[in-house]
C-alpha cells in the first residue's frame, strides 16, 4: 500500500480520535465552540450522554482504521480499512442529509480521498 495511502488512512482514523474526544469528554466545553449553533446552550448538558454514545461510534471508526493499518496480510490490510472507510463515508452522508452538509465536507471529504488512495494504491 502506499505511503499516501497509509497517511491518509491515519489521518481519518485520528479525525475521529477527536470526535470521539469532543464528543465523551469535552460535549459541554469544546463541544460547545464546535457545535455552535448546531444546539442551543441548554441542550448540550441534557444532551451530554447521547453525545458520548456518539463519540464511542466514532470511536470503533478508529479503532477498526487503525487496525486495518496494523494488519501484515496485505488482502486482509486493504479489506479492512475498504470497510471502515466506507463505513465512514455513509455516516458522513446520512449526518449531511439529516443534520448539516458540512459533514460530508469535514467528515466524508477525507475518507473519500483515503478511500480513493488506497484504491489506487
Amino acid at each position: 500500500m502506499s505511503i499516501i495511502a497509509c497517511v491518509l488512512v491515519a489521518l481519518v482514523a485520528v479525525e475521529h480520535l477527536y470526535i470521539l474526544w469532543i464528543e465523551m469528554f469535552a460535549w459541554t466545553t469544546k463541544g460547545k465552540q464546535v457545535f455552535r449553533g448546531a444546539l442551543s446552550e441548554e441542550l448540550f448538558e441534557k444532551t451530554k450522554g447521547l453525545a458520548a454514545n456518539q463519540g464511542l461510534y466514532n470511536g470503533f471508526l478508529s479503532a477498526g482504521l487503525f487496525w486495518g493499518l496494523l494488519i501484515s496480510d496485505p488482502v486482509w490490510s486493504f479489506r479492512v480499512q475498504l470497510f471502515f472507510l466506507s463505513c465512514v463515508i455513509v455516516a458522513a452522508t446520512y449526518g449531511a442529509l439529516r443534520s448539516s452538509r458540512s459533514i460530508l465536507i469535514k467528515q466524508g471529504l477525507p475518507a473519500i480521498l483515503a478511500l480513493l488512495a488506497l484504491l489506487l494504491a
